[in-house]
């Protein structure tokens, strides 16, 4: 009697914690839920915040110049080199991305900070034709053709920001187009704190 009961309990037990990932997948369709219904997408919660970036690789995109040089792509590691940096994923047939593009180029006349983008699942020649009409405000511009970069770094869509410390560390995500609004009272703010961080204490 006492090993049938010790049975059903242990099979009562063993079958909750099948319902435990279950618990956490709604749990967090539940935030995806929110913050998309609340249309707020810079809500979505990202795992990367405070990590590494990504041990990614951008190559240049194909034909675009500066001046009489080639624009470069960039790696991981080169955003641990130089300071605070802002990262933008975008594409030219994206829409929101052309709403987007004057507050970058503006952006990135901002002291201190180097702006870099990544071209996702673009054609280059698009591409350039965009830079060309719109500016290219980009230190660098990495091409992300397959879209495997994009998923190494969370992205939900285009276009994405994310604000990288000095170290080469993600500090902040922005999901969605960028507003005045949001550069005043998330990017810059992030970018200054990265800043700070990185200053030596006097």
């Amino acid at each position: 009697m006492t090993e049938s009961v010790d049975g059903v309990v242990e099979g009562r037990s063993g079958r909750a914690w099948v319902f435990v990932p279950l618990a956490i997948f709604l749990a967090v369709a539940i935030m995806f839920q929110f913050a998309l219904k609340s249309g707020d997408p810079s809500k979505l919660p990202s795992a990367l915040i405070g990590k590494p970036v990504p041990a990614t690789d951008f190559p240049a995109l194909d034909g675009l110049t500066r001046g009489t040089g080639a624009v470069p792509g960039f790696t991981a590691g080169d955003l641990a080199k130089d300071g605070v940096t802002v990262v933008n994923f975008w594409a030219s047939w994206c829409a929101p991305c052309v709403e987007e593009h004057p507050l970058l180029v503006a952006l990135a006349k901002e002291p201190g900070l180097k702006l870099v983008g990544v071209n996702y699942k673009d054609d280059a020649e698009n591409a350039r034709r965009f830079l060309g009409r719109y500016g290219n405000p980009f230190a660098a511009l990495g091409v992300d053709q397959k879209g495997r970069g994009a998923i190494e770094w969370g992205v939900y869509g285009m276009p994405e920001t994310f604000v990288v410390d000095g170290k080469g560390r993600i500090a902040y995500k922005h999901v969605g187009p960028l507003t005045p609004q949001s550069i005043v009272e998330k990017i810059l703010p992030a970018v200054r704190a990265a800043q700070s961080a990185a200053s030596p204490a006097s």
